[in-house]
């Protein structure tokens, strides 16, 4: 298929796309580069896959060197005209959506950047969607929407309806913009909650890309809650695994959906949430521990409190996509750390 990856000069754009590429799909990329952390890794990111994106002018195409069924071009999703006018010039016929505003900590000093990107932004994919006759969009969500929720481990099927940051508000809006549009134009979408991403080219406001570079370089880690915090760290080769899987399987309307029921993971619609996640969740202070132990430098620990906008802890159930599309995480924390410090030990030349 011809397909559109927003955010692919991003972290998990930029897998995703080299996966569909090599999967035989013609890739179409976009992305805004912006300065949220160092572009100088949005570049490289893209580089890597043989675009050459420096000095680029906006909404103008750029075919790769690496791969002839490879273009992209650097805009806002804010910027309806243009973006529906590369839908239509390229043809596209399916979508991933993985731009957004990302962090939890940076909504809560620019909370307009979230509702410009993830909410105006989306709602021009939606748009773009519905006028070009789309097959099938596949957008990301986060483990973060569950909020408050307290029923462990998560179940897409649960209750979202107390996020704690407005990045997480933000996405369940995308959740519920997708399902109107689903309802009302009969658009396949399927959302995936993301948990926890990690894996060489990763973020840099990120918790391993942060732990690793604060003790290769003797400043102290900062470990929040005490280190009394669970998270379901997933490897990013098994994201995209989940995300190709998702972009191959149609969500189907279910038949047998009752609003009573209260699974708000499907619909009478052809919408569909799924959890993408490892379904083992790990202690913060064993992850800092397997760092050290990669690296072979103990951590300076600074122990801080509990931050606004995060959550304890982070579980993911995967039943329903591990049985609806095959899905098996298959990457174990300690071979995910080497892979990522022997990436980062790479790409900054130590």
């Amino acid at each position: 298929m011809r397909i559109l990856i927003t955010g692919t000069a991003g972290f998990i754009g930029f897998h995703t796309a080299e996966r569909l590429l090599k999967d035989g799909h013609t890739v179409v990329g976009f992305d805004s580069i912006n300065d949220y952390y160092d572009p100088s890794l949005k570049m490289a990111r893209l580089k890597a896959g043989g675009i050459e994106a420096a000095n680029a002018p906006a909404y103008t195409k750029i075919a790769s060197t690496k791969y002839s069924s490879s273009s992209f071009y650097k805009g806002e999703l804010e910027n309806k005209a243009e973006l529906e006018r590369i839908f239509k010039e390229e043809g596209i016929e399916a979508v991933v959506n993985l731009a957004a505003q990302a962090g939890v900590r940076y909504s809560l000093i620019n909370p307009e950047v979230y509702i410009r990107s993830n909410i105006n932004g989306f709602g021009n994919i939606l748009e773009c969607c519905r006028l070009c006759n789309i097959k099938h969009l596949v957008y990301a969500s986060s483990s973060s929407v569950y909020g408050l929720n307290d029923s462990i481990p998560f179940k897409t099927s649960d209750y979202t309806d107390h996020p704690v940051s407005l990045y997480a508000a933000s996405k369940k809006s995308n959740e519920l913009m997708a399902h109107v549009y689903s309802h009302l134009f009969n658009l396949p979408a399927t959302g995936l909650r993301f948990f926890t991403v990690y894996g060489p080219w990763g973020r840099p406001d990120m918790a391993l890309f942060l732990f690793t570079d604060a003790i290769i370089k003797g400043k102290p880690v900062h470990v929040y809650n005490e280190g009394k915090m669970l998270r379901d760290f997933t490897y990013i080769d098994d994201i995209t695994d989940g995300i190709v899987r998702a972009v191959n399987t149609m969500p189907q309307k279910n038949a047998l959906w009752k609003q009573s029921d209260s699974d708000n993971s499907s619909s009478s619609a052809p919408y569909k949430v799924y959890n993408i996640g490892n379904n083992k969740p790990v202690n913060l202070l064993d992850f800092i521990e397997a760092i050290e132990q990669e690296l072979g430098i103990p951590a300076r620990k600074e122990f801080l409190p509990l931050q606004p906008g995060d959550v304890l802890t982070t579980f993911a159930d995967i039943d329903d996509i591990k049985r609806d599309l095959g899905y098996h995480p298959k990457t174990s924390i300690k071979e995910g750390i080497k892979k990522f410090i022997d990436w980062y030990k790479e790409y900054y030349k130590i």
